[in-house]
């Protein structure tokens, strides 16, 4: 028999809260966590705004220790502070060889890269000897799992805009299948730099609404991009009889995952989201529920126009009686925080088991102009109180990666 997986601790970071706390408050208001970005001059840049994130690294990392990491990597130590601390796992009795950190990013640390890139340019000698283990997208996982200690199976996943989501699921399935008792699984990221929000523009990825008030707007009929985010999103999992032994909080229970390929597109999925639906299936299936089931979905919706119509067929191929239910409703939490790409999963793994523990559905702020190919329930612009047993959090990305979460009530 597998193991049943629960949730026990949770940590955020992101640009409408920097604690589980501030960002429940905000999801339920409908913040808008967009502005002008104030981390570099964007005189010569079509895009001037994004997500950003205000936090004090000193509060938790020396100025020594800064020096010598990524902003991803203190961003993915402040989230996964906070989750251990919510878990109180290193206040019991516990095997850390048995604790795995699943740590990850889409990106890495192109902060790093950039900053010594320009060092290079002036003389290769520059270049500090702290320049690969700072950039590489796995160091995040590393120095989490050497704070404190945990000494199971340590690694990151690279899936872009699903490697959040992936991250959770791997760890999910190595707890369920009993070969760790527990895992720290989420994800980090911090893109808004010059070099990531021009190629991101220049493909013509980003909204060119420079207005920080309505840019965001995913499923409506005139969004035109989506806004970068940045931030990281971390949760504690345990095998459920570990956690109930050492009297572990409960918030939350993971029930099923599944994953698909595309195999279609670099950056755009086929159109019939048919990889998409395939995920959401195999989340269900593994799940052991029907659609029927599902009470709210977190959905991808980055706000650019093909992902949002794709997406919306996808969840009416498998939410085939979508349009007779009044309790199903579907937001995406983008339009407050920007994509966070990489984090994105984990941080709306969060959002969504925020909403089956306070029985809410958040809103898709932005909302304007109806769009007759995203004819769904999307929450517009104000959160809806209603009874969330379970929750589905999408998350899809270039590549053609689809990664699937559902999320239960614990009892």
């Amino acid at each position: 028999m597998k193991n049943r997986v629960v949730v026990t601790g949770m940590g955020v970071i992101s640009p409408i809260g920097n604690s589980c706390n501030e960002f429940l408050e905000s999801l339920k208001i409908g913040t808008n966590g967009i502005s002008e970005i104030n981390s570099f001059d964007t005189e010569k840049f079509n895009v001037k705004i994004a997500g950003e994130v205000t936090v004090d690294f000193d509060d938790l990392i020396d100025k020594k220790e800064q020096n010598r990491m990524d902003r991803y990597t203190a961003l993915a130590i402040f989230a996964s502070e906070q989750a251990i601390s919510q878990s109180k796992i290193l206040e019991s009795t516990i095997n850390k060889n048995n604790i795995a950190v699943i740590i990850s990013s889409g990106i890495g640390g192109i902060n790093t890269f950039e900053e010594q890139h320009k060092r290079l340019l002036k003389n290769p000698k520059l270049v500090s000897p702290f320049f690969i283990p700072s950039m590489i997208s796995d160091i995040a996982a590393g120095v989490v799992s050497m704070k404190y200690g945990f000494k199971g199976p340590n690694y990151s996943v690279v899936s872009a805009c699903a490697t959040g989501s992936h991250s959770i699921g791997n760890a999910f399935k190595m707890i369920q299948n009993g070969d760790i008792d527990a895992a720290l699984a989420g994800a980090s990221e911090a893109t808004i730099t010059p070099m990531a929000i021009a190629g991101f523009s220049n493909m013509k990825a980003l909204t060119k609404n420079s207005d920080p008030t309505t840019a965001c707007k995913p499923f409506d009929k005139n969004r035109d991009g989506f806004v970068m985010g940045e931030g990281a999103g971390i949760i504690m999992m345990e095998n459920l009889e570990h956690a109930l032994k050492r009297n572990a909080p409960i918030i939350a229970e993971i029930a099923g995952y599944g994953a698909t390929g595309d195999a279609y597109h670099l950056t755009s999925p086929p159109p019939d989201g048919e990889g998409a639906a395939r995920a959401m299936d195999l989340a269900l299936s593994d799940a052991q529920i029907s659609s029927n089931e599902i009470n709210y979905i977190n959905a991808h919706g980055t706000s650019t126009p093909t992902n949002d119509k794709i997406e919306t067929l996808a969840i009416k191929s498998v939410f085939e009686n979508i349009y007779d239910r009044s309790d199903i409703y579907i937001s995406s939490t983008k339009s407050m925080t920007g994509h966070l790409l990489g984090a994105s999963g984990s941080v709306e793994s969060i959002a969504s088991i925020l909403s089956i523990k306070e029985n809410f559905a958040p809103p898709t702020i932005n909302y304007s102009t109806y769009d007759p190919d995203c004819d769904l329930n999307y929450t517009p612009n104000e959160m809806v109180k209603t009874q969330v047993n379970y929750a589905m959090s999408n998350s899809f990305g270039f590549g053609g990666h689809n990664a699937v979460l559902v999320f239960k009530e614990y009892s």
